[in-house]
């Protein structure tokens, strides 16, 4: 019994090792990123081109992603479309581009339940200095209402994604 149990073990740790080290489809940076679609049931970011996904990402969201976000606190992601709005090089993730909430609905949705809104809803890497967790961050909702992805992932989407361009946060794809 305790041979199979180290067998098991060892077979868990190398499928590990190969998630976290297995080479992912770099984004092509000819074709200009004109639309970020989020799904938050499929943990899905897909960058858009004339209308084309040219490249899906798998995130985190806000531990607690079911439903839009109502109120600062709620740790939901919210729901609707919005736009890139900035992007900080010195966050206390690893790069962050900020996301336009709330929008006039969120807004009016917080005042009907008489809380603040909130803000500060980001696209960011992992917290600074925790940066090898790599994929695994995946495997949990873990954010305060942000979407995560790996570091080498926000390089990529920061490096390639304009201030103005549209974000649209669903729930569901619609297919």
């Amino acid at each position: 019994m305790k041979k199979l149990i180290k067998y098991l073990i060892f077979f868990i740790i190398i499928i590990l090792l190969g998630y976290y080290f297995w080479p992912e489809k770099q984004l092509d940076t000819t074709k200009v990123i004109d639309k970020i679609l989020v799904v938050k049931n499929e943990r899905e970011l897909i960058l858009f081109s004339n209308g084309e996904a040219i490249k899906t990402y798998t995130i985190s969201l806000g531990q607690n992603p079911e439903g839009r976000k109502e109120f600062e606190g709620d740790k939901k992601t919210p729901e609707g479309i919005y736009f890139i709005n900035d992007k900080n090089p010195n966050s206390d993730y690893h790069l962050n581009l900020g996301i336009s909430y709330p929008n006039e609905y969120d807004k009016k949705k917080a005042l009907e339940l008489n809380k603040d809104p909130g803000g500060q809803i980001k696209i960011h890497g992992l917290k600074n200095g925790f940066g090898f967790i790599g994929k695994f961050h995946r495997f949990f909702d873990w954010t305060l209402g942000c979407i995560a992805l790996t570091n080498k992932e926000v390089e990529e989407l920061y490096n390639n994604v304009k201030i103005g361009t549209e974000i649209e946060i669903v729930e569901k794809a619609s297919r």
